[in-house]
C-alpha cells in the first residue's frame, strides 16, 4: 500500500461562496401578498380597454376573490404565519383592504365585541359578516405601496372618510389627504418611478420596529419593485423574483439592511465576557510563536498571508 502525503496550503485555495451572511438584527421577514381577484381583473381579461372604464373605479374583489381570500387565510393559519405577523401594511384601495382583513383578520365578529371591527358587515358588495380585530396584528394603510398611478380608474382610491366607515380598525393616520390627490386621469406613472417608490417604501419599512410584516399590495407595484432588487441576484433567483404574482399569492422575503438604516439593539445577541476574564485569542496569545513563524517556520498559518480571498458575499457587522 502506498501512502501519499499531500502538503496542503491555504494559499492554493481561493475562498468562494454563493451564500450571504448578515446579522439577524439587520434582517426582517416580510410577506408580500397580491390582492385577490377584483372586478377589474375579470373585465380587463375580456377586454384590456376595460381598465379605463369609470365603472371600475376603486375596484372591489369578486366572489371568487373572496374564495381566494379564504384559501390563503386557511394557509397562513395552518402554517403558523398568522400568529407570527406583527404588522399588516396595506395599500389603501378597496381590493387590498378587503384582502388584508380577510386573510389576516380574526374572522367573523361575535356578539358583544367591544373592539371596532376591521371590516363592517357587507362592506362594498362583500356579502361577508363583520371581521373582528381582536387578537390580530395592527393594520396600517400606506399610500407608498399603491398600484401604478393614473389613467386606470380601478387604481383610484375612495376617500379616507369612506374607508374609515367601512374599515374602522385600520389605521389611516399616515395618509395626509382625504381625497385621492395622487391619481391623475391623463398621466400614467412611469415604470421607473413606481420601482423607485417601491424601493423607498421598503427602506421605510426597515425603520419600523416590527420584524414580521405582511404587505398586501398590487401586481405592477410588486413586479417593478422586485425587478429592481433582482438585478443584484443570481440569474436563477432573479428569474424567480420576476415571476408575476397571481391573485392572492403570498411570497416570503428577507429584507436586509445593508446601509445602517436602522440602529436597533439586537434582542438575541449576547455580548459575552460576563463575568469578565482573560480571553486573548489563541492565534495571538504566544508572541514568541508568531515571531518564530515569521522567521521561517511557516506552516499552513504562514501560507494564509498569501491567500487570495474572493467572495460574492458580504459580511456586515456593527
Amino acid at each position: 500500500m502506498m501512502l501519499v502525503v499531500i502538503d496542503f496550503c491555504w494559499a492554493e485555495m481561493e475562498a468562494s461562496s454563493s451564500t450571504a451572511l448578515y446579522p439577524q438584527r439587520r434582517c426582517k421577514n416580510i410577506y408580500l401578498v397580491r390582492h385577490a381577484q377584483g372586478i377589474h381583473n375579470v373585465e380587463g381579461d375580456k377586454d384590456h380597454s376595460a381598465y379605463k372604464s369609470p365603472a371600475l373605479v376603486d375596484a372591489h374583489i369578486t366572489p371568487l376573490g373572496w374564495s381566494q381570500v379564504d384559501c390563503l387565510r386557511d394557509h397562513v393559519t395552518k402554517c403558523g404565519l398568522a400568529k407570527k405577523i406583527e404588522l399588516v401594511v396595506v395599500s389603501p384601495l378597496m381590493r387590498t383592504l378587503q384582502t388584508a382583513v380577510g386573510v389576516f383578520g380574526s374572522g367573523n365578529c361575535t356578539d358583544g365585541e367591544s373592539a371596532p371591527p376591521l371590516m363592517v358587515k357587507g362592506a362594498e358588495h362583500s356579502g361577508r359578516q363583520a371581521i373582528s380585530s381582536l387578537d390580530c396584528a395592527p393594520f396600517l394603510a400606506v399610500e407608498a405601496c399603491r398600484e401604478r398611478l393614473g389613467v386606470h380608474p380601478c387604481d383610484k382610491r375612495s376617500s379616507i372618510t369612506r374607508y374609515r366607515t367601512l374599515f374602522p380598525a385600520i389605521d389611516f393616520s399616515l395618509i395626509e389627504n382625504d381625497e385621492d390627490v395622487l391619481w391623475e386621469p391623463d398621466v400614467r406613472e412611469a415604470i421607473d418611478v413606481v420601482a423607485a417608490r417601491g424601493m423607498k417604501f421598503l427602506d421605510w419599512l426597515w425603520t419600523r420596529e416590527e420584524n414580521e410584516i405582511a404587505i398586501v399590495t398590487h401586481s405592477s407595484f410588486l413586479d417593478f419593485t422586485l425587478n429592481m432588487y433582482s438585478k443584484e441576484c443570481h440569474p436563477t433567483i432573479a428569474e424567480d423574483m420576476r415571476k408575476r404574482f397571481a391573485n392572492c399569492e403570498l411570497r416570503s422575503m428577507v429584507l436586509v439592511d445593508r446601509s445602517n438604516l436602522g440602529s436597533d439593539t439586537p434582542t438575541c445577541d449576547f455580548p459575552g465576557k460576563i463575568p469578565a476574564g482573560l480571553d486573548l485569542p489563541s492565534d495571538v496569545a504566544d508572541k514568541k510563536h508568531i515571531e518564530e513563524a515569521s522567521n521561517g517556520n511557516r506552516g499552513a498559518a504562514g501560507c494564509l498571508e498569501h491567500t487570495h480571498m474572493s467572495s460574492p458575499t458580504r459580511l456586515i457587522s456593527i
